[in-house]
């Protein structure tokens, strides 16, 4: 599914590069389809709470996504890239809350951290394979075949989820309600944050990181083949290989610590990856520097990738409304990941790309001060018996 579901996605920025489009605009367009999926991520998460076709809610958006990324193929023209952007980042944003309801729905409550740190390493092997194959058909056969690929996998994405029974999902525990129970109401996306402060904080916290994060791969691809250091396609499929070889470690690493420890240390520690690198990408910009760019690059997203969704259905385990807070959560998260393109654009184009790097990289800094200021409320909500199938505690679940 990562190879349909990404696309031209990472190719995007050194692909309108080559046909003379400037920072500042390639973040802006990216920036839009940002925004549309940001605003579509929570109602999606609610539609995946209330239906029992979760599959379809894999299938369709994957379909439309290899397609509106093909758009791309046939013009340059910058609202038609901006329409495809935005027709891929809605379809994209019900395929994660889908995955992890279709999770919770068959292994429930007690085995989703274990579960979910298993599809999350596997589809980091995914992203992986499928850049690397990216990289080397580009190269060869130029972008054209990159959209082939992608096609490709989109239907072996959908066998495999053809494949899974449609009675092994509990539609009721899929949403975070227990087996045999109410059906837990119908909830906005901004209530479930405003009535939860631990998950407020931690799409806040997300929404800081994000901001810095987001344009921070787009950009260094553009620094380093703006410097003519590196073939666009094999360097743009070498900073994703690398940055996913490390989340399947990162993510198997989460799964375990998220076990023992709960899972603030593990997103302090995601948190704190993303100054480094920052610090890092600003003064190594060449065809080397990728490696320990990217390498933290898979530190702060596999860590994250694990650790999220299972502190999100730990937090709002019991009310039925799991797969919204999951939107709610990355629609928050969306806000500073859209956003930062267009930031990260325009800064470098103003002040060059070192210094966009470093200043990308600080934006962390706020989500580290909300982790340890909150830490009194959050660290409750990271580990206990919930994490186990129980009842949350009552100070830290205070839905209505």
């Amino acid at each position: 599914m990562a190879d349909m579901q990404a696309g031209i996605g990472p190719f995007l920025g050194v692909f309108l590069l080559a046909y003379g489009w400037q920072s500042g605009l390639i973040g802006s367009v990216m920036t839009i389809g940002g925004v549309a999926g940001m605003l579509m991520t929570a109602p999606a998460g609610a539609l995946v709470d209330s239906t029992t076709h979760k599959r379809s809610y894999v299938i369709v958006p994957g379909i439309c996504t290899v397609l509106a990324s093909a758009i791309i193929l046939l013009s340059q023209n910058f609202w038609l890239v901006a329409a495809s952007q935005v027709a891929t980042a809605i379809a994209g944003a019900a395929i994660g809350p889908a995955v992890n309801g279709i999770t919770l729905g068959i292994v429930r409550q007690a085995g989703f951290n274990l579960q979910n740190g298993r599809n999350q390493a596997f589809n980091h092997a995914g992203n992986m394979v499928g850049a690397g194959l990216s990289g080397l058909l580009g190269w060869k056969f130029g972008l054209p075949a990159v959209f082939a690929l992608a096609a490709l996998f989109g239907i072996l994405s959908i066998a495999s989820v053809l494949m899974i029974p449609r009675d092994a999902i509990d539609d009721k525990v899929a949403r975070g309600l227990k087996e045999g129970g109410g059906d837990g109401g119908k909830a906005s996306g901004l209530r479930v944050l405003g009535e939860c402060k631990p998950l407020l904080i931690l799409a806040a916290a997300l929404a800081c990181f994000h901001l810095g994060n987001g344009a921070m791969l787009p950009l260094y691809g553009m620094a380093v083949v703006a410097a003519k250091q590196s073939d666009p396609a094999s360097f743009v499929a070498v900073t994703i290989v690398v940055a996913q070889g490390i989340m399947i470690v990162a993510s198997l690493i989460a799964m375990r610590m998220i076990e023992k420890d709960g899972a603030w240390v593990v997103l302090l520690i995601s948190f704190l990856a993303l100054p480094v690198r920052g610090l890092i990408a600003a003064y190594v910009i060449n065809e080397w520097g990728v490696y320990p760019v990217q390498i933290l690059d898979g530190v702060g997203a596999g860590l994250q990738s694990v650790a999220v969704p299972a502190l999100v259905a730990r937090i709002l385990n019991g009310t039925g409304r799991i797969n919204v807070g999951q939107g709610a959560v990355m629609t928050v998260q969306g806000l500073g990941a859209s956003l930062s393109p267009a930031i990260g654009g325009w800064i470098a184009q103003g002040i060059g790309y070192s210094g966009a790097f470093v200043i990308l990289g600080a934006f962390a800094l706020g989500s580290i001060a909300l982790w340890i200021a909150f830490a009194s409320v959050l660290k409750p909500a990271c580990k206990g018996e919930a994490d186990r199938g129980a009842p949350a505690p009552a100070p830290v679940g205070t839905l209505a």
